[in-house]
């Protein structure tokens, strides 16, 4: 018998710091739309140093700015600093199928990164928020910053491990 695997975890935000008096966390949400983070309810934060604490969102909210939450257990602003700057992981088993030409950033972490004309220019390292769009970054023979939409990711094929971009290898 095949032993378990043990579980995925997909980073989908991060707790920027305490908000208000009350056991508040402002948090930064990486899906979009932003408020599908908080329709998970068991978040797993992770410190600097890996360390991984499961907590359960009691109650949360969009102010129009910011996604805030509150944890099961977290009742003041002492208890809230604590968490600031950690990562916020969900189990991959607890989201969504993707549809077609959907993939979770996760899926892509290493994929190898050639352009229209072949050519390999490195592998994914990971992505950049940026105001106007999210960044691909892409480790190789020099580091590339390609923007991860529509217009310039071609074709991924997790089968082959390949994204296929639509950008010159010169820039």
């Amino acid at each position: 018998m095949a032993a378990a695997r043990p579980p995925r975890y997909l980073k989908l935000g991060r707790v920027l710091g305490a908000a208000g008096i009350r056991g508040w966390l402002k948090v930064q949400s990486y899906t979009d739309p932003p408020e599908k983070l908080l329709q998970h309810r068991a978040w797993v934060l992770v410190d600097t140093q890996g360390a991984r604490t499961v907590l359960r969102v009691a109650e949360s909210a969009n102010d129009g700015r910011w996604l805030r939450a509150r944890f099961e257990g977290v009742e003041d602003r002492n208890a809230a600093e604590l968490f600031g700057g950690r990562d916020i992981e969900v189990e991959r088993s607890a989201l969504p199928p993707t549809a077609a030409r959907e993939y979770y950033r996760d899926d892509l972490i290493g994929l190898r990164v050639v352009n229209r004309e072949g050519r390999e220019l490195g592998r994914v390292s990971h992505f950049i928020e940026a105001p106007a769009a999210p960044l691909m970054v892409v480790g190789g023979a020099r580091e590339l910053w390609i923007p991860a939409l529509p217009s310039h990711l071609v074709k991924v094929s997790l089968e082959r491990g390949e994204v296929e971009v639509d950008w010159p290898e010169e820039l």
